[in-house]
């Protein structure tokens, strides 16, 4: 079955008034519109298009509780529930400073707080639920840019030196970052009246710099939108990434991040655990968020899709237990070439971002116009993406599933 699915964009202050309902077909309504969840989430669950073809269910994890059979496949050979969450997430602004914990540390985070008795959506809760969260995003704006995980520390202080200009007034915020990545992060985090002190220093003199590097740019961008907040000079610590279009990034568990500005389709985990360090006006708990950062000067942690076949890409990374599969294509049988086949072995859920194509699965077959979304259960099998011509258009599919070694398959 193809089922039909959509949702409400959430209006979180840091998104774009136009990206989403330009995509979705919307009115544009001047507010702003951060992520449309698809999926089975509690915290926003996807709404059935036509709930009279699953009995009247209205969201699609009110279907799966009460078909989960059908939703997810046969016993003994189906998840637990929906094993992701897929989202399209259009940014104007930064998010906030944010890293999401392993499944040990989720799990003790979430009896933790139940035992201290915060209620589960308390606006002070970390864990809301006991799940990691890695995730994955691809770009779809022409730019995507982004802050994730800590660079060298020698390139840190190549810019701190730049800003400083010999005065000697970034002395303290030298000597920590000399120290070493934790060292500096958490004396910056804690913010003594050193720290905050330092922070408005670095601030004022990356104004005055005439030829600045990217992640000084950036420094002079979030003061602008945030006063003496740590995250503006932890940024400096940080890789400052411009991804184009189709390129994409793995946040794996302890790794800081931060969306700055861009579109994107977004592959995760279903959780809501964040700990947040900065740059928001949400709860921020710094002494979590330190417990559950990685502090090691990673590679930027770009993402390489495996080619399956011509205009399929595959993004999985190792262990997750999802993958997202990208088509793109102008005519019949978009990318795939003669008798190209895309192999789902689980529940899956695809949204058009560009043109219009028809999904052909072993028991059915559904239209897919730009902006419309659609669950399909693990009955379908092999899927063929065929786009409508249109000139100038590159139809473009992404489909979520879940991953196993192999999960996915083309022939």
């Amino acid at each position: 079955m193809f089922l039909g699915i959509t949702n409400t964009p959430r209006d979180y202050a840091w998104g774009s008034t136009t990206a989403i309902p330009e995509i979705l077909g919307r009115t544009i309504t001047g507010r702003p519109q951060a992520e449309l969840w698809l999926g089975a989430h509690p915290g926003s669950p996807s709404v059935v298009v036509n709930p009279a073809v699953v009995d009247g269910a209205d969201t699609l994890a009110d279907w799966i509780r009460a078909e989960p059979e059908t939703a997810l496949g046969p016993r003994g050979n189906r998840p637990t529930g929906l094993p992701f969450l897929l989202k399209l997430l259009a940014a104007a602004s930064p998010l906030s400073l944010q890293a999401h914990p392993t499944p040990e540390q989720a799990k003790d985070g979430f009896i933790r707080e139940n035992d201290a008795g915060i209620p589960l959506h308390a606006s002070d809760r970390n864990y809301k639920d006991p799940f990691p969260k890695p995730e994955l995003i691809v770009a779809i704006s022409e730019r995507f840019d982004a802050l994730s995980g800590f660079r060298p520390i020698d390139e840190a202080l190549a810019d701190i030196a730049t800003i400083d200009a010999g005065s000697g007034a970034l002395t303290p915020l030298r000597g920590h970052a000399e120290a070493g990545l934790e060292a500096v992060v958490r004396w910056l985090e804690t913010a003594d009246e050193q720290a905050r002190s330092q922070i408005a220093e670095v601030v004022e003199r990356a104004r005055s710099v005439t030829d600045p590097t990217p992640n000084i740019r950036t420094v002079v961008d979030l003061a602008a939108r945030f006063t003496d907040d740590p995250g503006i000079v932890v940024s400096l610590f940080m890789h400052r990434v411009r991804m184009a279009d189709g390129e994409a990034m793995y946040l794996p568990a302890g790794n800081i991040h931060a969306y700055l500005e861009g579109v994107g389709i977004e592959l995760m985990a279903p959780s809501d655990n964040v700990l947040r360090g900065g740059l928001t006006p949400k709860h921020v708990d710094v002494p979590e968020l330190l417990r559950v950062l990685d502090f090691t000067a990673h590679p930027v942690p770009m993402l390489e899709p495996e080619s399956l076949a011509p205009g399929i890409d595959r993004f999985a990374p190792d262990g997750v237990g999802f993958a997202l599969i990208r088509v793109r294509g102008s005519g019949r049988s978009a990318g795939l070439g003669s008798g190209g086949l895309v192999e789902l072995t689980g529940p899956s859920i695809a949204i058009c971002t560009a043109g219009t194509a028809t999904l052909v699965g072993a028991r059915s077959a559904t239209m897919l116009r730009q902006g419309e979304s659609c669950f399909i259960t693990p009955d379908e099998g092999a899927v063929t993406v065929e786009a409508d011509a249109i000139a100038g258009v590159v139809a473009t599919v992404f489909i979520a599933t879940g991953a196993t070694d192999e999960a996915v398959t083309v022939r």
